[in-house]
């Protein structure tokens, strides 16, 4: 992504327009060129000094050709047209990469949210209580989301400096991929089964989306990084959605499929339809995944000027980490906004994880339940598309402000439904601005992240998303015990977007971007 000019901040600073004149777009280019220039020893110069811009002394400017796989505008100063540049998909790395999205969100929508905590509980949690079960059920996903926590930033930084970032994505899916198929094992009682099959399955989809995410600052500049990350999401909604829909038709009506039907079924017979749904998940995710391996290419490996292309990756990968540790001052903004989405995002997650249960209390039958999730999918997906195309008219870090005051009139509105009408119209909103928030978010992060340390940050951003997600749901829980209800505790996560909204306001985007480029040109090739 290009560097911004330096300027004096000014009200408008943070807010990328995607609108610009043909002389602006000139500009833009030669940075961009500029940009991709690799820092090398003289010694290692293949090209001459470029006079016009400023490099160390020991260092000459080397500009390699640009990748097949992503073409800067540069090379293209007028944007193609058409339904999919609409999208922000118009070039096919981008709608293979999306299509990543499509892949891994059944799983969050079958395993994590709708199908899977329920057999958990009713079927491999039968031989005790109801509570025992949502118990190791909440506590496997506190194992999963601590593995990852820890192997996230270290494992991000090998691939970093191995350049395997599709490796690594690989390996974690067909981690998840095996564990959500096996689920079909699971019968009556098998609550360590379970559970066990449930980390597995969590750790690969979680571990998988660091390293997909870690590419997006590849394939797209930032012109593209705000659509294209929303783009995304809206495939991922579609891929859930559909995936989820058929799971739940034959579920409830398991004939549709050929299964017999009746009360009196052994139980083998009774779980079928739920256990098949698990094994579809694990097809979907793989199928739907081949699109990016063939069609992203592995980013180039890049060093730093202390590294060597032979060095120990993990001695590499932990060196990188402390680097990044001690120069947190100077990626302040990447910082910055990485604290400010773990803040809001930790409403946004309290709001998805409880919305069920707070319907339940005020009486929404399972059936409305069910219905509700399948609308935020839905919805979700042009809305999705539309917070793309508004990143572009009002910049980034407003979308997402207004994001946030949606989400607080949500809160405001949950506290007074009582009826399935309500509640479905409280889905849509969730809908309307859930996928777009979140997607803007992470093509914030990505234009503020050095590409060389693509994969140890959005480790950390990871990090910062689950254990984020910790504090939320406690604090629902202690505003039951003050108020009485989810009512009251409803209207206390709008701390969360308040307080994750004034952080993201003191955000300097330019200032963000230029570092992260500043740090990518004092690499080299290897």
């Amino acid at each position: 992504m290009a560097t911004p000019p330096a300027e004096s901040p000014t009200p408008g600073d943070g807010l990328r327009s995607h609108a610009r004149t043909n002389s602006t777009g000139a500009h833009r280019a030669a940075r961009e060129i500029r940009r991709q220039s690799v820092c090398m020893p003289r010694s290692m110069s293949r090209d001459v000094l470029d006079s016009d811009h400023a490099v160390p002394e020991d260092c000459l400017t080397f500009r390699p050709p640009p990748s097949p796989s992503f073409m800067p505008d540069a090379t293209a100063p007028t944007a193609p047209s058409g339904f999919l540049n609409a999208l922000g998909l118009h070039r096919p790395e981008l709608r293979a990469w999306a299509m990543y999205d499509w892949a891994v969100s059944a799983m969050q929508t079958v395993i994590m949210t709708a199908v899977f905590p329920i057999y958990f509980i009713s079927v491999a949690g039968a031989n005790g209580t109801p509570e025992a079960a949502t118990q190791s059920l909440a506590n496997a996903n506190t194992v999963a989301a601590v593995v990852i926590a820890i192997l996230g930033p270290i494992l991000g930084a090998v691939a970093d400096y191995q350049a395997a970032k599709k490796k690594f994505l690989a390996v974690f899916m067909m981690i998840g991929v095996f564990a959500t198929m096996a689920m079909y094992f699971i019968q009556h009682g098998d609550l360590f089964l379970a559970a066990t099959l449930f980390v597995l399955s969590m750790a690969g989809a979680t571990g998988s989306m660091t390293f997909y995410e870690s590419l997006l600052p590849h394939i797209a500049s930032d012109q593209e990084v705000d659509r294209v990350s929303t783009a995304a999401y809206a495939f991922g909604y579609i891929g859930g959605g559909l995936l989820l829909a058929l799971n739940l038709a034959w579920i409830t009506n398991p004939a549709l499929i050929g299964l017999p039907v009746g009360d009196d079924l052994p139980r083998e017979q009774a779980t079928l339809p739920a256990r098949l749904a698990f094994v579809s998940v694990g097809v979907w995710w793989l199928l739907f995944s081949i699109p990016l391996f063939r069609g992203v290419r592995e980013p180039a490996r890049t060093i730093e000027a202390d590294e060597t292309p032979r060095g120990n990756p993990v001695v590499a990968a932990f060196r990188r980490l402390g680097e990044t540790l001690r120069e947190l001052r100077q990626y302040k903004q990447a910082f910055l906004v990485m604290l400010a989405f773990t803040i809001y995002n930790d409403g946004i997650g309290t709001i998805i994880k409880m919305a069920t249960a707070f319907g339940t209390e005020i009486g929404i039958a399972r059936t409305d339940l069910i219905t509700a999730i399948l609308i935020v999918q839905f919805v979700g997906i042009p809305f999705a598309f539309a917070f793309g195309a508004l990143a572009g008219k009002l910049g980034t870090k407003l979308s997402i402000l207004l994001g946030l005051a949606v989400y607080t009139g949500i809160c405001i509105f949950a506290y007074g439904i009582s009826s399935s009408r309500e509640f479905y119209m409280l889905a849509v909103l969730l809908g309307m601005v859930q996928g777009g928030t979140q997607a803007l978010s992470r093509s914030l992060f990505a234009s503020m992240v050095p590409k060389h340390k693509s994969g140890e940050f959005f480790g950390f951003y990871s990090v910062f998303e689950k254990f984020g997600g910790i504090l939320g749901p406690l604090v629902f829980s202690i505003a039951i015990g003050e108020t009485g209800s989810s009512r009251g505790a409803i209207l206390w996560v709008i701390g969360f977007f308040v307080v994750g909204g004034a952080l993201l306001t003191r955000v300097n985007i330019p200032e963000g971007e230029r570092m992260a480029r500043e740090a990518d040109a004092r690499t080299h090739t290897a």
